[in-house]
């Protein structure tokens, strides 16, 4: 196992579990995140779990792209939050039993962890192009859009539980 990937596998453990947990807790009616910094977008906990049931397929998808294709340019890669796929997942989702995201959610997790851990030191290496955030090595784009997002998704539902 690479050092890049042990450390997103231990980050990507911890947040399972923190999610784990909050998976069984309920939110208080009508409670919203916090606005998200670039839109001001709030969300109910309902369109949390639908976005993360959404996104880590997606974005593992997306990651083993440009594994395969981005070793010796950037790869495109990669969606916006307008993707009107993205928008209609959450909206179908959101109101789905908590507990049957949660069991798809650590399905695909424990996918997305198999895949980190069966990365070698080149795939490391390779290269996206994002249309928003321009050239991202292989660590940013698992931080930014999987073990970060995760990250950020658990801390806004922290705060709803709280």
């Amino acid at each position: 196992m690479t050092s890049a990937a042990a450390g997103f596998v231990e980050r990507l453990d911890a947040v399972t579990e923190r999610l784990h947990v909050l998976a069984s807790r309920e939110n208080p009616a009508g409670a919203l995140t916090e606005p998200d910094p670039p839109t001001g977008e709030r969300w109910e906990a309902g369109q949390v779990w639908a976005h993360m049931a959404e996104f880590v397929p997606y974005w593992t998808a997306e990651m083993a792209q440009v594994v395969d294709r981005g070793m010796t340019a950037p790869d495109p890669f990669g969606r916006t939050k307008a993707d009107p796929t993205r928008i209609a997942a959450i909206e179908r989702d959101r109101h789905q039993d908590r507990g049957a995201l949660w069991r798809r959610l650590a399905g695909d997790i424990a996918r997305l962890r198999g895949s980190l851990l069966g990365l070698d030191a080149e795939a490391w290496t390779a290269r996206g192009q994002h249309s928003t955030f321009g050239t991202m090595e292989l660590p940013g784009i698992v931080d930014e859009f999987l073990v970060g997002h995760l990250e950020q998704h658990a801390v806004q539902l922290e705060a709803l539980v709280r």
